[in-house]
């Protein structure tokens, strides 16, 4: 069975889904982005079999690879690459996308959580806390600068 792309994409294989959620699992577990040989080596697999599945779900923006095509970039909201955007949740610390993508660690990961970053515009920190899926201040603004239809015309600069 083929699931349909979000983005009309072509389908992706069960076995692509598969691969998938035991990436994104394998990344929480880990804390980090798997390597290759890492998720291979879980998942009783090939590292063929994983760098093949990756560039589909790439393709398809399930997740987004590095220019090496071999390295995990983005696993919304995860972010493979030491970014801004900081969230402490469990006592383990994670690095997000954006802003948007913080507090959707929390939500990933149902837990509490603390947001580090700094503002764009000032470079002031900036401290959130997330309790209960709520924001303790809600003054805060979420600015993209990119249109939500444009934003996979360049998804690290979004």
């Amino acid at each position: 069975m083929t699931t349909s792309g979000t983005d009309g994409s072509p389908g992706l294989s069960d076995a692509d889904v598969a691969l998938r959620n035991n990436t994104y699992r394998t990344f929480v577990d880990l804390g980090r982005a798997p390597a290759i040989e890492e998720l291979a080596t879980r998942t009783e697999s090939d590292t063929n079999t994983i760098r093949d599945g990756w560039r589909r779900l790439h393709d398809a923006h399930a997740i987004v690879l590095l220019d090496d095509m071999e390295t995990i970039r983005m696993a919304s909201p995860f972010s493979g690459v030491t970014t801004r955007y900081r969230v402490l949740a469990d006592d383990r610390w994670w690095h997000a996308n954006c802003a948007w993508d913080a507090f959707g660690i929390c939500a990933a990961l149902h837990l509490d959580g603390t947001i580090e970053t700094t503002c764009a515009d000032c470079d002031e920190p900036i401290t959130v806390h997330v309790t209960g899926g709520l924001a303790d201040d809600n003054t805060l603004l979420f600015h993209c600068l990119v249109p939500a239809n444009a934003w996979w015309n360049d998804i690290t600069f979004t």
